[in-house]
C-alpha cells in the first residue's frame, strides 16, 4: 500500500491532534515516529509542511459583506462537482464561514500531488477547523459528519 500526504496527516490528527495532546515540540522525534509507522519520509516532510502552514494561516478576516463564491479552474481540477457542493452545503448550514471555506480550500489547493475525493476534503475541513480556536461548534459539527455518518453527503 503506498501512503500520502492524506495518510500521515489522519495518522497525525487522530494521534495527536484530536485530543489533549500538543504535537510534539520536537520534529525530529516525530519524524522518527512516523518513518517507524511506515511512512515514506517525503510523504511525512509534505505532511509536517502542510501542517506548519496551516498554523500560520489562523488569522482570518471576517468577510464584512455577503460573498459569492466563483470557483477557479485550478480548484475544479482539484475539486469534484461533489466537493464543491459538499463546500456550499456546509457554508449554507453554517458550519463554515466565508473565511473558514478559504482556508479550507487554500489547505485543499496546496496538496499539489493529487486530486481530492470527498473523504479527503472532510479530513481537510476537520483539520482546518480544529486549528481555529473561534470553530469549535463548527469543529464539532464537522467532526460528526466525519466520524459518525462518513460516506453521507449533505446536499
Amino acid at each position: 500500500m503506498k501512503e500520502n500526504v492524506f495518510d500521515v496527516l489522519i495518522y497525525l490528527f487522530e494521534n495527536y491532534m484530536d485530543g489533549e495532546v500538543e504535537l510534539s515540540p520536537d520534529s525530529d522525534m516525530l519524524k522518527i515516529e512516523l518513518l517507524e509507522a511506515g511512512f515514506p519520509q517525503g510523504e511525512i516532510i509534505k505532511a509536517l509542511e502542510w501542517l506548519d502552514s496551516l498554523a500560520d494561516r489562523r488569522a482570518i478576516e471576517p468577510v464584512s459583506t455577503p460573498s459569492f463564491r466563483i470557483f477557479s479552474s485550478e480548484e475544479r481540477q482539484k475539486l469534484d462537482q461533489d466537493c464543491i457542493g459538499f463546500l456550499m452545503s456546509l457554508e449554507h448550514s453554517g458550519i463554515l464561514s466565508p473565511e473558514s471555506r478559504e482556508l479550507v480550500l487554500d489547505r485543499a489547493m496546496a496538496i499539489h500531488d493529487q486530486s481530492l475525493t470527498l473523504e479527503n476534503l472532510r479530513w481537510v475541513i476537520l483539520m482546518v477547523l480544529f486549528s481555529q480556536p473561534e470553530e469549535e461548534t463548527a469543529f464539532a459539527r464537522m467532526e460528526s459528519l466525519v466520524y459518525d455518518h462518513p460516506s453521507e453527503h449533505f446536499h
